[in-house]
């Protein structure tokens, strides 16, 4: 055996038994014997270079050093799931998928591990890249750390398609998490938190070794690519599970919504018999047809819904009501707690929400009150202890100015919240709206962080988001913990975000209501900001899924001779208040106000693609048939009641080829 022979054959035995132990739990060698073959490795690896390999066992132990991780578009994006916390939920939930595909539904039942999520490409059957989730669009390459973990294969077995992401949780066992924190305590160190903020933490640690030194494992539940080999769900995690994935046994396949409930039941008895955090359980639609054709809506899958396991409760003495002013303006009240441990943290502060919520709970300072993390994330007070109220309390009284600039609040009709009117005087929503502005998903500038956009604001820098464009190195350098490279960077970053396209423009302009979605839409619609600022109402709300309230919203920011000023600044400094060229080449009016329905399987072009048509041309894509549809695309395995309602209802039924002549 050569020499080249001798190092493949010893990375092969070294990933059997490294899949042995990792992956099935069963060591077939001693820590002993592993750890002399893997130094074996490592000296002639490092005797021969020439036959490197970048996914060797040898480099799990770390060792590179990320000084900046890069930021990658996910090619499949990463949805959010809806949350249930009820048996009714889920029964409502079952009720609207089964309006819209036919035939039975199956669903796979998944637990719910409470980690960071993490996307895995893999290329010829060797990993390519990891990237955290980021804002689901994009998200940070963390390769180097990824590939200390030893349950991430880094070389495949078997069978595999020739690129393909896989999705999971990088999760921190108990096990594992309370040793670290013994061995913090012994060297004096404050112990960590919680697994799932550590493992989260983990992954952006600098040094790769540092993360090795981590008892992490990566959890597997979904693959995304094209020419998979597999029909649905269950069988993509065998298939995962054959490649060498370490994939959880607790997945099952249930034939009915009340095979889920008892899935659910059983969990929410036996979660705390697991080494793992977990917060629920994750119900599928077993089918990949059926998925794709329940689709998606603008924040998470159709066919996916989350069930939250009851949230830990405690009870502790409301301190302080303080009150905090958003960059719209609303004014959020805020309860400061005395700390107390919840679900793993350390809580001191809880929303109330707004007066309504004050007076609904009677909240007064001094109470006890009962805390709740809602879906065990934000904090929440539900209930008082009334039993232990004293008897010189006092009702709580909702301030009546802005604690900030103490301009006299408002409240319109049928909102929850108030509000402090002054738009341009109010620092909070100054910052607030920067803050905004430079945000990933908006206009993502890179080098300016919320800390410096205050101290922008409050050293009179900026005043507005505009005012960025006119920033110099000079004029940044003397702020606190500013070095030269770091000036250098921010003026560099601010100058990139020029190029931001339109729609990412127009939803980091912070117009009230104006979200990712609705800023697309209205981008899409009107092409340019001097449109959009002549719109009328009436114009507005005949756009697709814009109604009073946004129309409203917009009219009152284009009615703002502040904000025009603003819009002005803006496109002197050369910032893209249209859509692009490319954007518009490719947008009709052929479909405008058309309703289209598309189900089955399709030849020419997937499903994807023919929504995007559709969009494209101006036409709405709907998930289900009503009186209001006004063609249904259909293709192959397209289900025969949706053929029939189209027909009851007298809804155009057309091929793909009718479609594609219909937009030519």
């Amino acid at each position: 055996m050569n020499i080249e022979q001798q190092i493949t054959a010893l990375r092969d035995e070294l990933r059997t038994h490294n899949y042995n132990y990792y992956i099935l739990d069963n060591a077939t060698i001693s820590d002993y014997e592993f750890d002399m073959k893997l130094k074996e490795l490592q000296e002639l690896e490092h005797k021969y270079p020439e036959f490197y390999d970048p996914n060797s066992p040898t480099l799990r132990v770390g060792g590179e050093v990320t000084k900046n991780f890069n930021t990658i578009v996910h090619e499949h994006r990463m949805y959010s799931l809806d949350n249930s916390y009820s048996k009714e939920d889920l029964l409502d939930w079952e009720k609207r998928i089964k309006k819209i595909v036919d035939g039975q539904i199956e669903f796979v039942c998944e637990l719910k591990y409470d980690g960071a999520s993490i996307s895995l490409t893999y290329e010829n059957g060797t990993l390519l890249r990891a990237v955290t989730r980021g804002d689901g669009t994009q998200g940070d390459e963390v390769t180097a750390n990824i590939k200390t973990i030893r349950s991430v294969p880094l070389q495949l077995k078997g069978v595999y398609p020739s690129r393909f992401d896989i999705r999971g949780e990088i999760v921190l066992p108990f096990d594992g998490f309370n040793k670290m924190n013994e061995e913090r305590v012994a060297l004096g160190e404050e112990p960590y938190r919680n697994p799932r903020n550590t493992a989260s933490g983990s992954l952006k640690l600098q040094d790769s070794a540092e993360v090795a030194k981590r008892p992490l494992e990566c959890l597997l539940y979904s693959i995304k690519g094209k020419d998979l080999g597999f029909s649905s769900q269950f069988e993509s995690l065998d298939k995962a599970r054959e490649m060498g994935f370490k994939v959880p046994e607790a997945a099952t396949l249930a034939k009915s919504i009340d095979e889920v409930l008892e899935f659910v039941e059983y969990w929410n008895i036996h979660r705390h018999d697991l080494p793992y955090e977990t917060d629920g359980v994750v119900v599928k639609v077993n089918s990949l047809f059926q998925q794709e054709e329940l689709g998606y809506t603008s924040k998470a899958p159709r066919w996916a819904m989350a069930y939250k396991f009851k949230a830990e409760q405690v009870s502790t003495r409301l301190n302080e009501i303080t009150y905090q002013v958003g960059r719209t303006g609303a004014i959020t009240p805020v309860a400061n707690l005395e700390p107390v441990e919840l679900a793993g943290t350390t809580v001191k502060r809880a929303s109330l929400h707004n007066a309504d919520q004050i007076e609904k709970l009677d909240v007064r300072v001094g109470d006890e009150v009962f805390v709740e993390k809602g879906g065990e994330i934000i904090p929440k007070i539900i209930a008082v202890d009334l039993s232990k109220r004293t008897t010189n309390s006092q009702p709580t009284k909702y301030i009546t100015h802005c604690p900030e600039c103490e301009t006299e609040l408002i409240r319109q009709e049928g909102d929850a919240k108030h509000y402090c009117p002054n738009y341009n005087g109010c620092n909070p929503q100054i910052i607030g709206r920067i803050q905004h502005y430079i945000s990933r998903k908006a206009m993502d500038i890179e080098g300016l962080g919320g800390e410096t956009v205050a101290l922008l604001v409050n050293e009179k820098l900026i005043s507005n988001y505009s005012d960025l464009y006119t920033l110099t190195k000079e004029d940044v350098l003397p702020l606190e913990r500013m070095a030269e490279k770091s000036a250098e960077n921010l003026i560099n970053g601010i100058e990139a975000s020029k190029q931001i396209p339109f729609e990412r423009l127009l939803f980091a302009l912070g117009i009230r209501y104006v979200g990712e979605t609705v800023a697309k839409k209205l981008a899409k619609h009107y092409k340019t900001i001097d449109a959009l600022s002549k719109a009328s109402f009436d114009d507005l709300i005949s756009v697709d899924e814009i109604g009073d309230r946004i129309a409203e919203s917009v009219i009152e920011f284009f009615t703002s001779e502040k904000n025009i000023q603003i819009i002005e600044n803006l496109k002197l400094q050369g910032l893209q208040l249209e859509l692009s060229a490319e954007k518009l080449a490719n947008q009709t009016d052929k479909l405008k106000g058309l309703s289209i329905v598309v189900s089955g399987v399709f030849e020419s072009v997937s499903r994807t693609e023919l929504k995007k048509l559709i969009e494209d041309n101006g036409g709405k894509v709907s998930s289900s048939i009503s009186s209001k549809t006004n063609y249904l695309v259909a293709g192959d395995k397209m289900g025969p009641s949706k053929r029939t309602k189209a027909e009851a209802l007298g809804v155009s039924i057309i091929s793909e080829e009718d479609f594609l002549i219909l937009i030519k």
